[in-house]
C-alpha cells in the first residue's frame, strides 16, 4: 500500500495564503523528502498547474487538492451523543458556543476543472470580500485602523483575503509579535477582529469532492475546540453517511497524543489516513513538509490505491 512513502498531502501557496509560489513550496517538499506532494490552497485551484509542472520536474508525485471551508452546526446536543473512541489528555473541549464552527475539508485527487467543484469555490470566493470588511471595521473600532489596505499587502490572490493575511499586516503593525500571537489576540472567536462567516454546509462541499472525482478528508481535526468531543464525533458520522473517506492523523497542527487519538478515530470509523505538514511558508509552520512521522503500520492510507 506504499505507506513507507513520504507522503505530504496539505499545505498551501500564495494562491491563498500561503507565504510562497507553488514551485517554491515544491522545492521545500523535495527537499523535506518527499516522494508525493499534494497542494491544496484554499477554496482555490489555481496554482495546480504550476505546482504539477515543478513537482514532475523536481522528481515527485503530484496530487491536484483543495481545502474547503464549511460551516458545521450539530444537530444533538454534547450530553446526547454516546462518543465511541476514547479522548487523549490535552483533546478535551469545551462546549461550543451558539455559532457554527468553521470546519475545513480537503479533496485530493480531484479534477480541477469540473465545473461543479468550479462553481462552488468560486461562490465561496465571492463572499470574502465582505467579511475582509466587516474584519477591518471591527480592528478600526478596536483602534487598529487601516486593516483592510494592509491585509490586502500580503494578498496576491485578491479573491482569497484571509485571516492570515490580517494576521500577517498586525504583526507589521506591532500589534503582535507573531502571526499566532495575532489569531490568538484578534483573529479567533470572541476577538475584536473575528467575523463569523457562512460558508459552504458539510453536503455541499462533499458533493462537489465526489462530483470533481476526489476524496473527502477532514483537515486537521484536532484544531476544532470550539467542540465537545460528543459532538466531533457526530460531525464524524455526519461526514461518513455524506460520502466523507478520510481523516488527517498526521498533521502540522497536531500534538504526539493527538497523533494516538485520531488514529483510533480512523479504526473507530474506518476512515482512510492521512498526512499533510499544512505547510504555509517559513516562519509561520509547525513543520516543515515531509518531517511528519509515519501513520501507524494498521491504518489504510489515503493513496493506498493511486499508484
Amino acid at each position: 500500500m506504499n505507506a513507507q512513502l513520504n507522503v505530504d498531502l496539505h499545505s498551501h501557496s500564495l494562491a491563498s495564503d500561503g507565504l510562497l509560489q507553488a514551485h517554491q513550496v515544491a522545492a521545500r517538499a523535495k527537499a523535506g523528502g518527499v516522494d508525493v506532494w499534494a497542494l491544496t490552497d484554499h477554496d482555490e485551484t489555481k496554482a495546480l498547474g504550476e505546482a504539477r509542472a515543478a513537482a514532475e520536474a523536481l522528481g515527485m508525485r503530484f496530487i491536484n487538492g483543495v481545502e474547503i471551508s464549511v460551516s458545521w452546526t450539530p444537530r444533538t446536543l454534547a450530553a446526547n451523543v454516546v462518543a465511541p473512541a476514547p479522548v487523549a489528555a490535552d483533546s478535551v473541549r469545551k462546549p461550543r458556543s451558539a455559532s457554527d464552527t468553521t470546519i475545513h475539508i480537503v479533496g485530493l485527487q480531484i479534477d480541477p476543472a469540473n465545473p461543479v467543484l468550479s462553481k462552488g469555490l468560486k461562490a465561496i470566493r465571492s463572499g470574502r470580500d465582505e467579511r475582509a470588511a466587516r474584519m477591518a471595521l471591527d480592528l478600526e473600532i478596536a483602534g487598529i485602523p487601516g486593516a483592510l489596505e494592509g491585509a490586502k499587502k500580503f494578498a496576491v490572490n485578491p479573491e482569497l483575503l484571509s485571516r492570515s493575511h490580517f494576521a500577517r499586516f498586525l504583526v507589521e503593525a506591532g500589534k503582535a509579535t507573531s502571526t499566532h500571537q495575532a489569531f490568538f489576540n484578534y483573529l479567533t472567536e470572541g476577538k475584536p477582529g473575528f467575523v463569523q462567516h457562512q460558508w459552504a454546509t458539510l453536503a455541499e462541499a462533499v458533493s462537489w469532492i465526489r462530483a470533481a472525482g476526489g476524496v473527502a478528508v477532514v483537515a486537521h481535526p484536532g484544531r476544532y475546540k470550539q467542540l465537545s468531543q460528543p459532538q466531533l464525533n457526530e460531525f464524524f458520522a455526519e461526514f461518513k453517511d455524506l460520502g466523507g473517506r478520510g481523516i488527517e492523523v498526521m498533521t502540522g497542527s497536531h500534538s504526539a497524543s493527538q497523533y494516538d487519538h485520531f488514529a483510533e478515530v480512523a479504526r473507530c470509523y474506518g476512515f482512510l489516513a492521512s498526512r499533510g505538514s499544512d505547510y504555509h511558508g517559513p516562519g509561520e509552520s509547525h513543520v516543515e513538509p515531509g518531517a511528519l512521522p509515519p501513520l501507524p503500520a494498521d491504518l489504510t492510507p489515503v493513496w493506498h490505491d493511486w499508484f
